[in-house]
């Protein structure tokens, strides 16, 4: 079975555009739960333009009490700004149990790389090591570039995550390179179970491109928020959730 984590920055955005708690970031991460997902994806940034440091307590705390598993995201090399603590410092406070470290900067829209590990790769290894020795399971935000791949095994990793934005991009185009883009993920995934690493995925999958995405060799978990939340604005949440959990399920 493949785990569904849901994403819920979106949800954390839409409140934000108000005062107050509204809609309650945590009552629907306990709706999702409750609807079959497997765990529960935030990725906190330092400008807080959606998950809060507060948001990944109270999620953290939810998904102990289901033992359910947690994801956060984020960029490693993210330090304190005002009342953000900085990734790793609110990592080790929160114990998730597993953290997805991600290359994304301040100034982008969303993730759109994974990393190049022959720049970050020492810079990361110290700080891998810190979150494994804490009970953290580590994943890589990675290109479907088996070099690469073969370097966030040298570093430490325990699982890469394989960014889908091409992939999603090119169903949604119906696009000529379709063909190769999706052998390049299934070669970059065969190449991480044979280096002992395990396989998520994430980013702009849907209900569209999810039915093939899902038969990619060995994986094990995808993290899915904006299209998510986009069907339950007509679906409900909860029955957007286990259509996810049904496709995923190849039902």
């Amino acid at each position: 079975m493949i785990a569904l984590s849901v994403n819920l920055n979106k949800i954390a955005l839409i409140r934000n555009s108000r005062e107050g708690n509204y809609p309650d970031v945590v009552a629907h991460g306990r709706t999702c739960l409750d609807a079959g997902a497997h765990g529960i994806t935030v990725h906190p940034r330092p400008d807080q333009r959606h998950i809060r440091p507060q948001d990944v307590r109270n999620l953290s705390a939810l998904c102990a009490s289901r033992q359910m598993e947690f994801n956060v995201e984020g960029n490693p090399f993210a330090g304190a700004v005002g009342s953000y603590p900085g990734l790793l410092p609110l990592v080790l406070e929160t114990r998730p149990q597993q953290c997805t470290l991600v290359p994304d900067s301040d100034d982008q829209l969303t993730s759109d790389h994974g990393f190049d590990l022959n720049k970050d790769g020492a810079r990361l290894e110290p700080i891998i090591r810190e979150l494994r020795d804490a009970g953290i399971r580590v994943s890589l935000f990675m290109d479907p570039d088996k070099a690469q791949i073969s370097l966030a095994k040298d570093v430490g990793a325990d699982r890469i995550e394989l960014y889908t934005g091409p992939y999603a991009e090119a169903v949604s185009n119906q696009s000529p390179a379709l063909e190769k883009i999706f052998a390049a993920h299934c070669a970059a995934a065969e190449h991480a179970l044979h280096m002992g690493l395990g396989v998520n995925a994430g980013h702009d999958l849907n209900l569209i491109n999810l039915p093939r995405y899902r038969t990619l060799p060995g994986l094990q978990e995808v993290s899915i928020g904006h299209a998510l939340t986009v069907d339950a604005i007509s679906m409900g949440m909860a029955n957007a959730v286990a259509a996810y959990v049904n496709c995923l399920a190849g039902k």
